[in-house]
């Protein structure tokens, strides 16, 4: 991970380091002696911690106190100490002491220092920062590198958790939130307009506004985040708003005396000032936050620049654009052209 760029301020936590006896148990040797692995860990928790052997109870009260039998501190203080610790067995004529030594491995090791754990398991964190790099990007190239360079054992696993387990969460959160706001939004075109045709008009100009916004953060080198995508979805409802004021005076016009060309020609022209008012409006609004260099500004930023860039581009698409596709698919302002019939005259 170290190579990867973005990532710094790498470091594992210190978990070893804590000096460790251990004492392991020969099993062959044990046997010998008759002995199995849980008569000698009896012995070396008696000698060591201690075994409770009875209460000592105060006079005159309800207060009571444990006995603990266990060796004098200079029996078990120090390695030598504990390798002498004595083990009863049983002989044919009785019983005799061997030391902990005969059946026992008795050292020092280094062990942990702290155990993490979560979720019932053990873990070991490895603590890291990116600077300069979105953090999607980043964790992607460290997976992928990791994926090819290291072999985990069997029994481990490797999770990705901290600012990147919240970002994977708040994207399928948002996931859903975007396809609830999409349907919501057709669902009103559909009240409004009382019309399919209409309804697929006004929410084509969604597409149209999204060209805007991914193009201002690829200039930007934003990358797409969170922010953004709430930025996106206030995109869609601004417009759609421009999509609805244009169709709407269009199947007026359309409804009377003027022509179809000439109606959607007259739509155009007379609702280009409330679009780019409304338009304007969003961008002059937001501009602050977009171009904000301070601290918190990566926060804000990327949704300010969806908008701010989706709203500039967005009433020339849907000025040009979506009347072609009105003139295309919507059958306002069709004709039946009537046919002369001759006129009969009754003759009597």
């Amino acid at each position: 991970m170290d190579g990867v760029s973005g990532i710094s301020d790498l470091s594992v936590f210190d978990a070893f380091g804590q000096p460790t006896i251990n004492i392991d148990v020969d099993r062959v040797k044990a046997a010998r002696y008759g002995l199995a692995p849980g008569d000698i860990n009896t012995v070396v928790q008696t000698a060591i911690g201690g075994q409770a052997a009875g209460n000592a109870y105060e006079y005159g009260s309800d207060r009571n106190f444990p006995i603990v039998v266990r060796l004098a501190p200079e029996y078990r203080q120090s390695l030598e100490a504990m390798r002498n610790i004595p083990i009863g067995v049983s002989t044919g004529s009785g019983t005799t002491q061997i030391p902990l030594s005969a059946v026992a491995t008795v050292k020092m090791v280094p062990s942990y220092s702290f155990i993490y754990r979560e979720n019932q398991e053990r873990y070991i964190p490895i603590r890291f920062s990116v600077r300069g790099r979105d953090l999607g990007g980043a964790i992607l190239e460290a997976q992928q590198k990791i994926s090819q360079k290291v072999h985990l054992p069997a029994g481990t696993r490797l999770e990705w958790a901290g600012e990147f387990g919240e970002l994977q969460e708040a994207i399928s959160r948002l996931s859903v939130v975007t396809m609830l706001s999409l349907v919501l939004i057709v669902l009103l075109l559909w009240v409004n307009f009382s019309s399919v045709v209409d309804t697929f008009l006004a929410a084509s100009v969604m597409p149209l506004a999204l060209i805007g916004g991914v193009f201002t953060l690829a200039i930007t080198g934003t990358p797409f985040s969170v922010s953004a995508a709430i930025g996106f979805i206030g995109l869609f409802g601004i417009s759609v708003m421009g999509g609805i004021i244009v169709i709407s005076s269009f199947n007026l016009l359309a409804s009377g005396d003027l022509d179809r060309q000439e109606a959607l020609f007259r739509a155009c022209q007379v609702q280009l000032r409330p679009i780019m008012m409304t338009c304007v409006a969003a961008c002059v609004g937001l501009l602050p936050a977009a171009i904000s260099t301070g601290i918190g500004s990566q926060v804000q930023k990327p949704l300010a620049l969806v908008v701010v860039g989706g709203i500039l581009l967005a009433p020339v698409l849907i000025l040009i654009i979506l009347p072609v596709l009105i003139d295309i698919f919507s059958r306002r302002g069709h004709r039946i052209e009537k046919q002369e019939v001759p006129e009969l005259v009754e003759v009597k």
